[in-house]
């Protein structure tokens, strides 16, 4: 059975809302899809910050891996581990295994963090 986890709903309140790195405000006007121009409203990361339920889609990812200066494929790893899941192998390298040590950092998705959870990754 696959693993399942709110991931990016956590990586997205481990950077907005009251008391972190970004306003909702803030958030939604830096995260902006290259590709499409779309971003998220006010309204829809409040909804993802109080994990509401909310649709996954390619736009909401690029948006949300922009706004949060994290590689796309870190971000795509959290919207597949929150809707989909992954067997216990798919979690051992790889942009899920980087999603996780990242989640899992004590001190949240800081540039500290990432940069621990990159090399882990390029060891393994």
């Amino acid at each position: 059975m696959p693993e399942t986890r709110d991931a990016l709903t956590e990586l997205v309140q481990a950077h907005v809302g009251t008391g972190r790195r970004m306003s909702t405000r803030e958030f939604a006007a830096a995260a902006v899809d290259d590709e499409s121009g779309w971003s998220p409203g006010k309204s829809l990361v409040a909804k993802i910050i109080n994990g509401q339920n909310y649709t996954v889609t390619p736009a909401l990812v690029s948006a949300v891996a922009v706004g949060l200066e994290l590689p796309r494929e870190i971000v795509a790893a959290a919207a597949h581990l929150q809707t989909i899941g992954y067997a216990a192998t798919e979690l051992a390298s790889g942009a899920p295994a980087t999603l996780i040590k990242t989640l899992d950092a004590p001190d949240g998705v800081g540039p500290r963090a990432r940069a621990v959870a990159d090399r882990w990754d390029a060891e393994a």
